[in-house]
Parts: C-alpha cells; sequence; structure tokens
C-alpha cells in the first residue's frame, strides 16, 4: 500500500480494497493498531472498517438479523454495539442475557453474517439510554459518585465484569470470534470528575478479563478537555464529530494525542436525536455522504452512528440535562440510513455509493422494507381510573414515613409511584402546592379526593392552586420521565427529592405507593373493577382489535391524547406526548401482534384523554416538525 501522508501523518488519499475475511487460512489471528503504517492490522494485512452502530436493545430479537442483513448489504464490515448495563442486571446480583436481551445470541448472528463487532461495554455507555447504560439501584447509596474510584462504584462495577467479560473473551478476534476492538468507558472527557485513576482502573480490570492482546481504546468529542480527561496511555484514542465541521482539523486534534497509528471516527453522525417538546432532527443524505467519502479519502476508520436507531421501549429512554431537564422521545429514529422500522431510507443508497467507491460490495439486491399496514381506527371504551385500582397496581402494603421518599429509595426503577397524605387544615381560598427546589422529578399528577387538578412539572411548572377541606385526601402520582444519561454533574434521583408545601406548610405524614402497571396489565387486564366516566387523570382506557389475518408492522397514532403510555398484548409500547410532540405515533412491531385472535390495547393516560377515546393504526409514522442540526457535541 503506498500512501502519501502529510506533515500529521494524515493520508491525503486512499484507494484500496479493504477486504473481510472472517476465516482465515492461517492459523493464527490477529488485530492489532499499526503504528508505522498509521492503520490497523488484521491477519498481517492492513485493514480500514466501515462501520455502523446498531443497539440490539432497541430491536426486538426477531428483527435482529433483518437488520443485520441490510446493513451488510450497505457495504459495512463492521458493527458497532454499546452493552447497557442496567439492561441485564435489573436488580443487583440477577441477571438477564435470555430474549430480547440474549447479547451472545446476537453477537452469534452478527458473526454468521460476516460482519466484524467494534463492543462498547461502558460500564457508561451515555446512548441516550437511561441513566446513560448504569443502574438505578447504585444511587440507592445517596452519596455515591459515579465514575469514579469511589469504592462503592468500582465494587459493583467489578462484579458486572466479572459476569459481562468472560462472555466476550472467547468472541474476540484473535479467539476465534469477531470483536476486533473493544471501548473502554465512554466520552469520559465530557464528564466533570477528570478521574485517570478509574480509567486505570478499567483498564486493568479489562485486561485481567480480556487478555494483553486485545485492541482497547476511548472515544471522546473535539473540545481540549473532552480529550485531555478522556485519554490515559494504553487506551488508544479516537474521536467522534458529524458533517459540518472541518474533518481535517479534527482529525488533527486526535494526532495530538495519538500522533500514530489508524485515524479514527467512533461516531460520525447520521442523525441526531429528539427531545419532547423539541422539533424532529434531520439531516441531508448528501451531507452526510459527502463527509463519509471525505473521510474515507483520508484513509480513516469510521463508525456510523446510528446506522439504524430503534425504539425506546418501556420506560428506556433517557435525557439530557442542558440548563434544564430534556427527556428524549420513545422514538430514537435518529434520521438513520435505517428507520426506525428498520427500513432503508436515501442515506443507505447515497452511502452505499460512497462504500462502492472504496471497497467492493456485496452482491445481490438491498433487503425491502418490511410490509407495514394500516390497521385503522380502535375504540376503547372500557375505562378505570387508576385509583380505583391501586391494590391491583401496588399489591403490598404501603410505605408509611413522615416525609417523602426517592424512588430509589423504593427500589422503583421506572414508571410511577403514588404519594398520598391528607390535607392539614381547611384551605377556604386558593393556596399553593408546591415542591420548592424543583422537587418534583419528574412530572406529578394532582389528585384532590380523586379529583385532576393539574400537573407539576420538573423545572417548568413548580405549583399548582388548591382548595380544599382538612382531611381531604391528597395524590401525587410522581412520574419518572428517565434519568439522565448527559450533562449533569450529579445522581438524578426520581420521585419527590424535596417537601412537598402547601403555602407556606409542610406536608407529611406520607403513604407510599411504588406502581408495578406493567405485570398488572401483562397478567391481570383487564381489571374486575367499576367502569369510570369523566376524561380526566389518570385512568386507562382498552379496547380490542384484530387483523386480516396479518401481524405486520404498524404506527399508532393518538388524536385527541394529551400524555401517557401504551401497551399492546402486555408489552410496553413506551411513552405518547402528542400534546409536547414533535413524535406523533408510536411504532407496533408486528411480532407483538395476534393474527387469529383479538388484539387487546391499554392506554394509560395521565391527564385528559378524547371525549371518544379512540387510536388510529397507520402505515407510516408522523414526526410533525423538522429541523436540521451539523454541529453535535455528545452521543
Amino acid at each position: 500500500m503506498a500512501v502519501k501522508k502529510m506533515g500529521l501523518g494524515l493520508p491525503v488519499l486512499v484507494l484500496v480494497l479493504w477486504v473481510l475475511p472472517l476465516q482465515v487460512t492461517s492459523a493464527v489471528r490477529s488485530f492489532s493498531i499499526d503504528y508505522t503504517n498509521n492503520c490497523f492490522c488484521k491477519d498481517g494485512v492492513p485493514f480500514r472498517y466501515i462501520s455502523g452502530s446498531i443497539h440490539y436493545f432497541r430491536i426486538p430479537a426477531a428483527y435482529w438479523k433483518d437488520r443485520l442483513l441490510k446493513m451488510y448489504m450497505s457495504g459495512l464490515n463492521a458493527v458497532q454495539v454499546y452493552v447497557p448495563w442496567n439492561y441485564h442486571e435489573t436488580l443487583p446480583g440477577i441477571y438477564n442475557f435470555a430474549g430480547d436481551k440474549d447479547l451472545e445470541g446476537f453477537l452469534d448472528l452478527v458473526a454468521q453474517l460476516g460482519l466484524l463487532v467494534i463492543l462498547r461495554p461502558g460500564p457508561y455507555i451515555c446512548a441516550e439510554w437511561e441513566m446513560g447504560g448504569l443502574p438505578f439501584w447504585l444511587l440507592a447509596q445517596p452519596n455515591i459518585v459515579l465514575r469514579t474510584t469511589d469504592p462503592d462504584f468500582l465494587q459493583a462495577v467489578d462484579k458486572w465484569l466479572d459476569v459481562l467479560l468472560p462472555k466476550i473473551k472467547p468472541r474476540l478476534y484473535h479467539n476465534g470470534g469477531n470483536i476486533i476492538s473493544v471501548q473502554v468507558e465512554n466520552e469520559y472527557g465530557s464528564y466533570y470528575a477528570c478521574d485517570y485513576d478509574y480509567l486505570r482502573y478499567l483498564l486493568s480490570a479489562f485486561h485481567a478479563h480480556l487478555g494483553e492482546e486485545v485492541v482497547l481504546f476511548t472515544t471522546d468529542g473535539l473540545k481540549d478537555r473532552d480529550l485531555q480527561c478522556g485519554t490515559i496511555q494504553g487506551l488508544y484514542a479516537t474521536v467522534d464529530f458529524g458533517t459540518g465541521i472541518n474533518m481535517t482539523q479534527a482529525f488533527e486534534l486526535q494526532r495530538q494525542y495519538e500522533p500514530k497509528g489508524p485515524l479514527v471516527n467512533s461516531e460520525y453522525y447520521t442523525g441526531w436525536l429528539d427531545y419532547w417538546g423539541e422539533p424532529h432532527s434531520t439531516s441531508s443524505a448528501e451531507e452526510v455522504a459527502k463527509g463519509l467519502q471525505k473521510m474515507l479519502k483520508m484513509g480513516a476508520n469510521i463508525n456510523m452512528y446510528m446506522f439504524q436507531g430503534g425504539t425506546n421501549f418501556g420506560y428506556w429512554s433517557g435525557a439530557d440535562y442542558k440548563k434544564i431537564f430534556n427527556p428524549i422521545t420513545t422514538s430514537y429514529d435518529y434520521d438513520a440510513p435505517l428507520s426506525e422500522a428498520g427500513d432503508p431510507t436515501a442515506k443507505v443508497h447515497a452511502i452505499r455509493t460512497v462504500i462502492a467507491k472504496f471497497q467492493t460490495l456485496p452482491a445481490g439486491p438491498m433487503p425491502p422494507p418490511t410490509p407495514k399496514y394500516a390497521y385503522g381506527y380502535v375504540s376503547l371504551p372500557e375505562r378505570v381510573n387508576l385509583l380505583d385500582i391501586l391494590g391491583l397496581l401496588s399489591p403490598v402494603q404501603p410505605v408509611h414515613t413522615p416525609f417523602p421518599l426517592t424512588f430509589e429509595v423504593m427500589s422503583q426503577a421506572h414508571g410511577f409511584i403514588l404519594y398520598r397524605t391528607i390535607l392539614p387544615h381547611d384551605i377556604l381560598e386558593p393556596v399553593l402546592l408546591s415542591a420548592p427546589n424543583n422537587g418534583v422529578h419528574d412530572l406529578a399528577y394532582i389528585l384532590l379526593n380523586g379529583q385532576y387538578k393539574g400537573t407539576l412539572e420538573r423545572d417548568k411548572v413548580s405549583g399548582v392552586m388548591v382548595t380544599g377541606q382538612a382531611g381531604d385526601t391528597l395524590d401525587l402520582l410522581v412520574e419518572n420521565m428517565g434519568r439522565i444519561n448527559f450533562g449533569a454533574n450529579v445522581s438524578d434521583f426520581k420521585g419527590l427529592i424535596h417537601n412537598v408545601t402547601l403555602d407556606s406548610t409542610i406536608l407529611k405524614d406520607w403513604f407510599i405507593y411504588p406502581l408495578d402497571i406493567d405485570s398488572a396489565v401483562a397478567h391481570a387486564w383487564p381489571p374486575v373493577a367499576p367502569r369510570s366516566k369523566g376524561n380526566t387523570g389518570p385512568a386507562f382506557y382498552t379496547g380490542t382489535f384484530t387483523t386480516p389475518g396479518i401481524n405486520w408492522d404498524s404506527f399508532v397514532k393518538f388524536p385527541g391524547w394529551t400524555k401517557g403510555q401504551l401497551w399492546i398484548n402486555g408489552f410496553n409500547l413506551g411513552r405518547f406526548w402528542p400534546a409536547r410532540g414533535s413524535q406523533q405515533t408510536l411504532f407496533v412491531p408486528g411480532l407483538l401482534l395476534n393474527s387469529s385472535a383479538p388484539n387487546i390495547i391499554t392506554v394509560l393516560e395521565l391527564q385528559k384523554a378524547p371525549e371518544e377515546p379512540i387510536v388510529v393504526f397507520l402505515d407510516q409514522p408522523l414526526f410533525n416538525y423538522t429541523h436540521s442540526s451539523t454541529t453535535r457535541d455528545m452521543e
């Protein structure tokens, strides 16, 4: 390979056919960094990866093969994969690697399709995922300092790595598998702690489990501090950036920390995430392809983030903190080359055209989109107030405490907790009910004697006016909208994190009901309870529909609804919030539907339902607003 280089070791142009034989004739398999020729070396041959990110935890397992095949046919030779700790260890010492959580099955499927893996096992991953992949139960120790050498944190990390990394070792490339490199932590330079001893500790732990031969690396943004605090000797430093910046200068910054070795953009942004209340993010296929071609001409290794985004089913979406709390939408479409539903977009074809200039594409056509169907309108006539089935949703005795306790103290990972007390005296004129010091994390739906009075919202609505009599029942149904995954330097506790006040009086004597709505909907639905009237306040709406003998993918829209949660046949599809937007539909994987029996739809509306409660199934998603953004500084 003859390559002309600039002063900083940046290749001007590389026109080489990079090949990907997963099985080699040599008895010795190897993957390493070639510091002489500024490239990776695979089985003794210079190698460059063109990769895309896919999150197995955002895609039903039955669809993994379809998405991976489309990535392979796009011309990629590798995929980049996060591993969210909290997805697999939901409670201390309780591990789940089955079904949609079958990490090893996913990695084996990637290998069967002829793709290499760049693994990012954390322990922190960001990924716009609940708490950046860290388990909520770490916060049961309120003084724990995450992502540092805090002994309590490291003890939990050690136990997790003792379980995870032995699953990874036999799948390393030099051990006969397809994992070519492993990232340690994630964008650590963006975190306030800058604890080099923590990175050294992880480096030692990864080597202890995976051996000395494995290629370990870091990824950080383009700010000087990002790379100063995110890199140490022994971890190869890579960078991340999107379109719309000077790519030569971006790689020059990498060269300040890695004077020799391959150029690597570990997150080349093909789109961006969405926040509730903000326009849907889009980016130009032409600009994404143009940037990709420029980096490939420079000889760089590139991972496109995301190649397919998927969905934050259930309660798994995270939140960013940029002066205020910004929860992330259920859809993780990301305006990626493959849509949320896994369908090829114009970006796939633009990217494929660019890759064809540098390496041979796989023979054959791109797999088609999965079939979609508009099942139409479905009525939800059965209404039950949440308070009327409190015993079903919270079967254990409530906790009686003088002051409110957080989700973490109550061992509640996600969802909702009901806080109940009584008014201490008559309130003849309206007074302010509030949670000072931003004490609600994240929304609190206020009910007085079962009547909905309004909503408190973190960083937005701090109080509501109420009247009542001494002894009236006051309920605050508090919703966790996802723990912060990026942008805050403090732990994100959920629930009522400070006292609630009525005018100047601190309310005391609380009964706390942790709600397990998912178990009730999955196993005891519809409930035996009186049907209620009205359309305001937290209530469940249930209906059924049949399909015309098919179970194709679909998208459900919520005309006239405000905010809540959706289950179909007991599966939690995630949050909807059409009143805030911009996401207007939820993706419905067809595999959840019965083609020969009625399908049960359950909607939890938290504020106000339409007079005629219906939902409508469409054959395409709706994102009402769009905007373009090219400057990216985190992932």
